[in-house]
């Protein structure tokens, strides 16, 4: 391993993007990128979900990857160009802005005060008009859901969820259900969805 195994990436992905390097890298774009980024994710989740930490650490790999192809692109932007080190500046302000009970006087003694604080935060710091802002529309139903549901719990907002009898109030009461357990329920169903699998292929190989 190198010395500086980050930066050797970085030069590597350089490499591949610059002329006479690889073909199909010089053609990606951030739009073109993004189902690999959604890919890569939810098999960093696979991996930690079966406890595999061999594959966990070559995902991340593949996670970082995305990471360093999106910003090798955008040094390429004619009117606002920004790279790795950009991002990672960033992301160290922000960090240390958001955890002021860490890096300040703030008081946060415990996970919970932590979430709050940071949502009260980030909302400030982005002037936003709602806690409610800035959860992804393309988000599964599950993970928005589950998503609403924190910021609401960390806001003290109490409104009572649809209870109408659909299928929809009923699967929003258990996500609900779950999140007052502790539990992730885009993890639990896919979980079950597993066993339920094996139990379809194995009844499939004895047919």
């Amino acid at each position: 391993m190198t010395a500086d195994p980050l930066r050797e990436l970085v030069a590597v992905m350089d490499r591949l993007r610059s002329p006479g390097g690889c073909p199909w890298d010089a053609e990606q774009t951030h739009a073109s990128l993004v189902p690999y980024a959604i890919e890569e994710a939810y098999e960093v989740a696979e991996a930690v979900e079966n406890d595999d930490r061999a594959n966990l650490r070559e995902e991340l790999g593949d996670l970082l990857l995305q990471v360093v192809f999106h910003a090798r692109i955008a040094q390429e932007d004619a009117d606002d160009p920004w790279g790795v080190d950009d991002v990672a500046g960033d992301l160290v302000a922000k960090l240390i802005r958001r955890h002021p009970h860490v890096f300040a006087d703030a008081q946060a003694e415990d996970p919970d005060g932590v979430h709050r604080q940071w949502e009260r935060i980030k909302k400030a710091e982005k002037s936003r008009d709602s806690v409610f802002d800035g959860i992804p529309l393309g988000l599964g139903a599950l993970a928005r859901t589950q998503k609403i549901g924190s910021r609401a719990h960390r806001t003290d907002l109490d409104v009572p969820a649809p209870a109408d009898g659909s299928i929809g109030s009923r699967l929003l009461a258990l996500v609900i259900e779950a999140q007052q357990q502790g539990l992730d329920a885009e993890g639990e169903l896919r979980r079950t969805a597993r066993e339920w699998e094996a139990g379809l292929r194995a009844a499939e190989s004895t047919d």
